[in-house]
């Protein structure tokens, strides 16, 4: 009974179904996939070191494992030239392209550095041109302002001097109007005086013919 749990025991562990995972092939070499689980079966193919490969079961007596390739192709391979993680190569492969990817990418990141330094000095000369107009139009707005002020002045001065003008005319007319009440007024008194002088005239007139003629008849009477 006992020898026949043993065979039992035996049979089992031969080849024992483990859950699926991936293994790699060791070292930079190319290994046999065969047929069954032994060195002079059939070789299916041959696989580089750092090959993945999907285990379907593992037998302890032979160190086979019954192996899947990526391409689907089922075959048995020596246990101890697998390993449960990448070998070296493998990982520097992938580093290596990892870096090729960085190095595409911070060339891209230094066009498109340059791209904004370009656009920056671009941004720069706007700004500049910017400020220099900016700077323009505020001593245009300042001349202008300097201009409206002297126009404002140059109305006021001008209101002014209408206003002295229009009093001076006022003044003008007033001097004028006198002067000329005082030439009417001078008139008026030139006649009144010839008036005067006429009549005076006219009593010398009358008195000096009488002075005369009593002077002649004085005259008489003495001869």
């Amino acid at each position: 009974m006992k020898k026949i749990l043993i065979t039992l025991i035996a049979l089992l562990s031969i080849n024992t179904p483990l859950s699926a995972k991936t293994v790699y092939v060791t070292d930079s070499m190319k290994y046999t996939l065969r047929s069954s689980e032994s060195n002079r079966s059939k070789i299916l193919k041959m696989i580089p070191s750092g090959t993945p490969l999907t285990i379907i079961s593992e037998n302890t007596n032979t160190h086979y494992s019954k192996v899947r390739t990526s391409s689907g192709t089922e075959g048995y391979i020596l246990t101890r030239h697998t390993l449960n993680k990448p070998i070296s190569s493998w990982y520097l492969k992938k580093a290596n392209k990892k870096l090729e990817a960085l190095l595409k990418e911070s060339d891209l990141m230094k066009q498109e550095l340059n791209q904004l330094k370009g656009n920056n000095n671009e941004t720069l000369s706007s700004n500049q041109s910017l400020s220099q107009e900016r700077d323009q139009l505020s001593t245009e707005l300042n001349n202008l302002r300097q201009t409206a002020a002297n126009a404002v002045q140059l109305k006021h001065d001008r209101d002014q001097s209408r206003k002295k003008i229009i009093t001076l005319s006022n003044e003008l007319k007033e001097v004028s109007h006198e002067n000329q009440m005082l030439k009417d007024s001078a008139n008026q008194d030139w006649f009144l005086y010839g008036g005067i002088l006429s009549l005076f005239g006219v009593i010398l007139g009358f008195i000096l013919p009488k002075l005369s003629w009593r002077r002649k008849t004085s005259n008489w009477d003495t001869f």
